[in-house]
């Protein structure tokens, strides 16, 4: 079935409409971005269950821009009398009128930029999925998930408790300008299962599988076949020990090299960071920042992910931009004003964690390409390493391309066989260029993982993907 799109916002097109066309006599350019999103959170453990009809990306609101002699405005709003457009349009008038009154009382020099293009453009995306979180049964579904948790601590070896999450959000937004009517709808859904349990040497020790993708709650009956790999690993840490620290040979699961795609070349060329001349990134455009076998996609066009959406936050039409053409960076990601400033064109990666929140450059799906190898060749190649599974965090830092990855568990690899051995957890560090440019094998196989969100420094969070093949390497590890 199609995801059907927001009969509230389909009912406040012509306000917004006239909105639109009654601004645009005052300034050079006017935008409008309305958003009505519907979802729910479930988590249930053994010591908490919480239900509720929200989560990050629930939202109903708008958001106004407008720009006048290069000086770009916002003001976000969520009170529409469709009767009554004339009290909503004075209100923005005012709000609007306050902004510029403000910068000139404090002298405040602003960045000029050129108008935002604004070429005509009508689209209308409804996007499959098989259920609608707004009709799920909700009782039933905490009954499924209670019933995984309990399942979790009969059959994971000393666990302490067993959380299980589900997420899922209906999406509908609309954009407005005075040559673009842009809606879209679809639905995205992730959930997780986990365990904690104590090692014999009194550390907790934490696993978890995942669930994740473009489509309603169905998605969460794949919860079940990831919860019973969860003994055996939940096994494999319970025995596992610290790693030796030093440079290794590794082979990185999907998990951890959509973790490197997006740590490494993925906040290191969001381009609104090359305005600021905060990103290395710059510098590097055409030239060599990985081995032949590394190409790297990245935009909402790349897969049927939780970000697969049609445009984005500004109205840009959804990207697959090639960032990495065997080893050589070739470009960035921008939101429309960066393209702006920087002279390019926007990617379509302008998101904002809400219709409150300012737009900045973010990634949608981070996704490495496949090679020509086996994960058994690979493997047999390595001489002294371990292959890496399961990612838990990252940081980089894109002024200075130093990369620091937490992974859940390595597995020992000696003279082309894996030795039963496991440690966790694993701290990867280098330097991107070196991580990169040290790839020697990429796998057939891809995976494309969408739990979680990435957040702009410590804030604005957004959903994201990434991913990509098995690949070898060397790194640092402790």
């Amino acid at each position: 079935m199609k995801a059907p799109f927001s009969s509230y916002l389909q009912d406040l097109a012509p306000v917004m409409k006239q909105i639109v066309a009654r601004l645009s006599e005052s300034y050079d350019y006017v935008s409008v971005l309305s958003t009505d999103s519907v979802g729910f959170q479930v988590s249930m453990s053994q010591r908490s269950k919480n239900v509720s009809r929200s989560n990050m990306t629930t939202e109903r609101g708008n958001v106004v821009r407008v720009c006048k002699n290069g000086q770009y405005s916002e003001y976000a709003f969520n009170e529409v009398d469709p009767s009554d457009p004339e009290k909503t349009l004075a209100r923005l008038q005012a709000a609007l009128s306050a902004q510029q009154a403000l910068l000139g009382r404090t002298g405040t020099r602003g960045y000029e930029t050129g108008l935002l293009a604004d070429e005509p453009l009508e689209l209308f995306v409804e996007k499959e999925t098989q259920e609608l979180p707004e009709k799920t049964d909700m009782a039933a579904l905490v009954a499924e998930l209670s019933a995984l948790s309990d399942r979790g601590m009969k059959e994971i070896p000393g666990a302490l408790d067993c959380p299980v999450r589900g997420v899922s959000t209906h999406i509908s937004k609309m954009f407005i300008t005075k040559n673009r009517f842009l809606r879209q709808s679809y639905v995205y859904t992730e959930g997780s299962v986990a365990a904690f349990a104590p090692s014999p040497q009194g550390e907790l020790k934490f696993v978890y599988q995942g669930v994740s993708g473009l489509g309603g709650p169905e998605i969460l009956k794949g919860l079940a076949d990831k919860l019973s790999e969860l003994p055996k690993t939940m096994e494999e840490m319970l025995g596992s020990e610290h790693i030796v620290p030093g440079e290794y040979e590794i082979i990185t699961d999907p998990a951890v090299t959509g973790l490197i795609a997006h740590e490494a070349f993925g906040h290191g060329v969001e381009m609104d960071m090359f305005v600021k001349g905060r990103a290395l990134g710059a510098e590097y455009i055409d030239k060599r920042v990985g081995s032949d076998l590394v190409t790297m996609h990245e935009g909402a066009l790349c897969a049927d992910s939780v970000t697969a959406f049609a445009f984005d936050d500004e109205g840009t039409p959804a990207g697959d931009v090639i960032e990495i053409d065997h080893g050589i960076l070739r470009t960035g990601i921008c939101d429309a004003l960066a393209a702006l400033r920087l002279g390019v064109k926007p990617t379509g990666n302008g998101k904002r964690e809400n219709y409150a929140h300012k737009v900045y450059t973010r990634m949608t799906n981070t996704v490495v390409d496949s090679g020509e190898n086996t994960v058994e060749e690979m493997i047999e190649s390595v001489k002294d390493g371990y292959l890496l599974r399961g990612m838990e965090s990252g940081m980089e830092d894109p002024k200075h391309w130093g990369i620091q990855c937490i992974i859940a568990r390595g597995y020992e690899i000696k003279d082309g066989k894996l030795t039963g051995k496991v440690v966790s957890p694993v701290v990867m560090t280098g330097y991107v260029p070196d991580l990169l440019g040290g790839i020697t094998m990429a796998s057939t196989d891809r995976g494309v993982e969408g739990n979680g969100a990435c957040g702009k420094g410590h804030k604005e969070w957004v959903k994201v993907a990434d991913g990509g093949p098995y690949l070898k390497t060397k790194a640092r590890l402790g």
